[in-house]
């Protein structure tokens, strides 16, 4: 402001000056001197203008001598430098911070790439480089999708679903495999953190080998032993009642761990990658129907079991699967719903998604069992499992068989009021058939 104040002044009083000498010396010679001073004025100021351009033009003029300049051009300068040496110190400040975190992320154990809006590669440390084989200098500025050829993560990025991550087996590498997260942050931009598991891949690999061949082994000495326990309860007529009870608690225990051997088979198969789903058409009304009736036999009459059909739609999967799923589902509600109490089976559609729905008024759960109630062995009442004769294995067989039908478990639950398992199909595995009639209601 005080130079352009100064420069106002200066021009206010070049103009009066002429002013005062065009009466005296004419009109010519008043606007002559007029015009030379302007012009003086000018090329004061162009030439300031050429030394500033040619300052600016060098390669640190923060550092770089201050140039001379008089007048309201020398406070230019002064303020220019010292913004100039403010923004190179600002600059240092940020290169040393982005340093120390490359070299923080340079040291994790953990890939880390940054993508950007099109998920072009800005930046990634040498551990992704070991994981996806790339060379930072030379890939800087590609898609992601053109050095990771995986269709899996290709769709991982279309879907922008990055709630868990993605497991993928690198083709280029056979032994490693990698968990996948994509986290979104900034404008647009995204981090992809990759973990190395391949060990712990076949650390697990080792434990389902390992309870798949137990479980093999078991089974027949368990069907053996049943037999003979099965035949001696028939042929012992006049045995003591310890004896009688001996043979009762032998034979319900054998057939418990049968029970367990192939749940534990189940889950196996289930958690087998090389086990793909055998998928067809699978006809959700004929299968629910039988697992109804199937239903009122173990209920012997002890609940009001309904079913409510609202669709005819099929689904495409694996039959066997999902009828193991759905039975699981069904036989819970019922150990866990006392006599007198309503079972309701539900099969219809809703936003366009297969939705079952099993729905009791048992004794319901407290919120803080609910995210573990899929996990294996884990049990909210341990001595109310034992009574009912479950295995702890149900709930992670419906969960393995849903991901597997990519579809999703909701289970909606308040002690004292019952709970309510709710499953859902996306739609592209729904087959909606507009010729056959509504089912009846059983």
């Amino acid at each position: 402001m005080p130079g352009l104040r100064q420069r106002l002044i200066s021009i206010i009083l070049l103009t009066i000056a002429s002013a005062v000498l065009w009466p005296i010396l004419g009109a010519v010679p008043a606007l002559a001197f007029y015009s030379a001073a302007l012009l003086l004025l000018y090329i004061h100021h162009l030439r300031h203008l050429v030394t500033l351009d040619e300052w600016l033009k060098t390669s640190a003029p923060a550092t770089s001598t201050l140039p001379n300049a008089t007048g309201a051009w020398g406070d230019v300068f002064t303020r220019l430098s010292r913004l100039m040496h403010s923004q190179s110190r600002s600059q240092e400040k940020l290169s040393a911070a982005l340093e120390r975190l490359q070299h923080a992320t340079s040291a994790m154990p953990e890939g880390v790439a940054i993508l950007d809006e099109s998920d072009h590669i800005e930046w990634c440390n040498p551990v992704a480089e070991q994981h996806f084989s790339l060379d930072f200098n030379r890939d800087a500025g590609q898609p992601i999708t053109h050095l990771v050829r995986q269709n899996q993560f290709a769709e991982y990025l279309v879907t922008r679903n990055y709630s868990e991550p993605l497991i993928v087996r690198q083709s280029r590498q056979q032994e490693l495999t990698l968990s996948l997260q994509l986290i979104p942050y900034g404008n647009k931009q995204k981090l992809l953190i990759s973990r190395d598991i391949t060990l712990l891949e076949r650390v697990e690999t080792m434990r389902r080998d390992f309870v798949a061949n137990v479980s093999h082994e078991l089974r027949t000495p368990l069907t053996v032993i049943g037999g003979f326990l099965e035949t001696l309860s028939e042929e012992d007529q006049t045995g003591s009642k310890i004896g009688k009870r001996a043979l009762t608690l032998m034979t319900d225990q054998t057939i418990r761990m049968q029970r367990l051997v192939e749940d534990l088979l189940a889950l196996s198969r289930l958690e087998n990658a090389q086990n793909p789903v055998q998928e067809g058409n699978v006809n959700i009304v004929e299968m629910l129907r039988e697992l109804y009736h199937a239903a009122q036999s173990l209920s012997a009459g002890r609940h009001h079991v309904n079913l409510k059909l609202d669709t005819d739609a099929q689904l495409r999967g694996s039959a066997d699967e999902l009828h193991s799923a759905f039975s699981n589902l069904i036989s819970n509600a019922i150990r866990y719903t006392a006599d007198g109490g309503e079972i309701l089976l539900n099969w219809r559609i809703d936003d366009g998604q297969g939705l079952f729905l099993v729905q009791d008024s048992g004794i319901g759960i407290e919120s803080e069992h609910l995210p573990r109630l899929t996990e294996r062995f884990y049990r909210v009442d341990r001595s109310r499992s034992r009574e009912t004769g479950g295995t702890g294995l149900g709930l992670a067989i419906v969960k393995h068989v849903l991901s597997r039908h990519q579809a999703n478990l909701e289970i909606v639950s308040e002690p004292g009021k019952g709970s309510r398992f709710i499953v859902r199909f996306p739609e592209n595995r729904l087959i909606v058939t507009q010729d056959n009639p509504m089912p009846k209601q059983s």
